[in-house]
């Protein structure tokens, strides 16, 4: 369709980007070293590592790849690691090795890990102490050949280092045991690279960088193949669209969206990596008392989260006294980000929460909402540059401008493809470029997206198409629920029922009350006709809720 979204862009964001504006992203690492190599690139933890620092490790590791353990350009690499100072730097130097990062969820079972290593093939895998004992369980079913074992006491000094791991080891108890054969100590990598003069690795823009695995919602996960290319696209794309909020200050960005995660790989560590900015790593997010400790520790420029995430840190009674004086941008994707959460974000912050779409195959940004927006509109926003959308009808014709149909995408983000998985990219991915995203969406005269919800999600009740997103926006938007997720379940009546799950922060809350309030909002076939009132919903690594788990269950 024309690029009718053009229209909308704040002044100064281009209409297209240059993909290939670097061969890949090692160019970019290295420009960004020389321009920004005083500054603090990284914190957790209280430790900091400048951007000088982050060169030299990460060209190390780079070097202990390919020299220690013989890795050839391709090779697959796994990170099991949570938001610690150890990710970026095994990232960039996987990167810098000339091989292929595939990230890892590290709370994995050990079936989970199993499929993702074999099906990425992959050889060497770089795992926080936490979780080695997943490894240690599958290793020898897989054709992983290295392992590099990190441990969070690596980035303190000594005598800190020794008192920390004896805390998280036997005090907290935070480290099963593990058995491995063969291993290296992470800092022992770092040393072994250290001592051989780094030599670069010709990288193409063709070149896989990543093996992004799904979610796996509608089965095993899939790896989606994401280039040099797609990558440093997707960071321009970024960069554009952020580029009349960038000040003359270093930003300071809050990372607690984890960064094996493909919206904060993107958004927060690469696309900050480019701007010189701090980025603050959060390894766990669900201790709140130390997350805000973090906040206030630094006068931050920009956060990005989920729903569920802005959520929770409303409902914490200290968020209120944190210093949201530099705030600018705060970012909501992953999940749809409800309308009750944002006003109350907006009015505790005084900062707007923008919302934004994307997805694993592409890389993931597709259409972030203007700058310059004042307040939440309820839409994911416009096409990013060099991006064209489509909606269509289940025949794969374009639909007219405001009617709901298949949210397609086109662009230089997409990905190759899906990891030796032909007949699953050929279902998703046509020769002409053109990306099935799986979501119901609309456009407007502005060329404003709005995701109605995922195609696998809506209830057919009696015939009428029902959208859980429409009816969990009512429910939190009642006073006394903090969360809710619903779902169709098989009815003899009228095909499917709308079910309701819901998290009560007042116990007052009964189903006739709840009822009664969506009587008010909903016309009677969007009504649930059950609820189940429950202590928390189940939720994946990033936050979103899980709506297939409550369906199974």
């Amino acid at each position: 369709m024309e690029r009718i979204w053009l229209q909308s862009y704040e002044p100064g964001v281009p209409a297209d980007i240059d993909p290939d504006k670097y061969t890949s992203l090692n160019e970019m690492f290295f420009e960004c070293f020389e321009k920004y190599r005083s500054l603090p690139a990284f914190t957790n933890m209280g430790q900091i590592i400048t951007y000088a620092t982050l060169e030299q490790d990460s060209k190390a590791f780079a070097m202990f790849l390919r020299q220690t353990l013989k890795l050839e350009k391709g090779a697959r690499v796994a990170i099991m690691m949570p938001n610690v100072l150890q990710y970026p730097v095994c990232m960039l130097g996987i990167l810098m090795a000339g091989c292929t990062v595939v990230n890892v969820n590290p709370l994995y079972t050990p079936d989970e890990l199993l499929h993702q290593m074999n099906d990425s093939q992959t050889q060497a895998i770089v795992v926080l102490e936490n979780f080695a004992h997943t490894v240690a369980a599958v290793i020898k079913d897989t054709q992983i050949k290295h392992v590099v074992v990190a441990r969070i006491s690596d980035i303190f000094h000594q005598p800190k280092a020794t008192l920390v791991n004896f805390v998280v080891k036997y005090i907290k108890h935070m480290v099963p045991a593990w058995n491995l054969d063969n291993f290296y100590w992470y800092k022992d990598a770092i040393k072994l690279g250290s001592a051989i003069p780094f030599t670069q690795v010709q990288v193409k823009n063709a070149d896989i960088a990543f093996l992004q695995y799904t979610g796996g919602t509608t089965g095993k996960a899939k790896g989606a193949m994401l280039t040099h290319r797609n990558m440093v696209a997707n960071m321009e794309q970024a960069a554009a669209w952020l580029s009349q909020m960038l000040g003359s200050e270093q930003e300071i960005i809050i990372t607690a969206l984890p960064l094996y995660h493909i919206f904060s790989l993107t958004a927060n560590c690469l696309t900050f990596i480019r701007a010189g900015a701090l980025n603050v790593l959060v390894t766990n997010p669900r201790d709140t008392k130390a997350f805000i400790k973090d906040l206030k520790r630094y006068k931050f420029t920009t956060l990005t989260g989920v729903n569920t995430l802005f959520n929770l840190l409303l409902n914490q009674p200290d968020f209120a006294t944190v210093d949201f004086s530099r705030l600018k941008l705060c970012l909501g994707g992953g999940m749809q980000v409800q309308e009750v959460v944002a006003k109350r974000w907006q009015d505790v912050t005084k900062c707007r929460l923008l919302e934004a779409y994307g997805l694993t195959e592409c890389a993931p940004a597709v259409c972030i909402n203007p700058m310059n927006l004042n307040s939440y509109n309820g839409s994911i926003g416009l096409p990013v540059p060099s991006t064209e959308v489509s909606i269509r009808d289940e025949n794969r014709n374009e639909v007219e401008i405001g009617k709901e149909g298949e949210l397609w995408v086109r662009g230089p983000q997409v990905m190759l493809g899906y990891w030796n998985q032909p007949t699953e990219t050929a279902n998703v991915l046509f020769p002409d470029g053109w990306l099935r995203t799986g979501d119901v969406a609309t456009i407007d005269a502005k060329g404003f997206v709005r995701i109605v919800d995922r195609i696998k999600d809506v209830i057919n009740v009696s015939g009428f198409k029902v959208f859980p997103n429409e009816i969990e926006g009512v429910l939190v938007a009642m006073p006394g629920i903090l969360e809710a997720s619903v779902v169709g379940v098989p009815d003899p009546n009228h095909g499917e029922a709308v079910k309701a799950f819901i998290v009560r922060k007042d116990p007052d809350i009964t189903e006739k009350k709840v009822r009664a309030y969506c009587h008010e909002h909903l016309t009677g076939y969007k009504i649930p006709s059950q609820i189940e009132f429950r202590d928390s919903l189940p939720k994946n690594n990033v936050g979103k809720i899980l709506r297939r788990l409550l369906r199974h269950q």
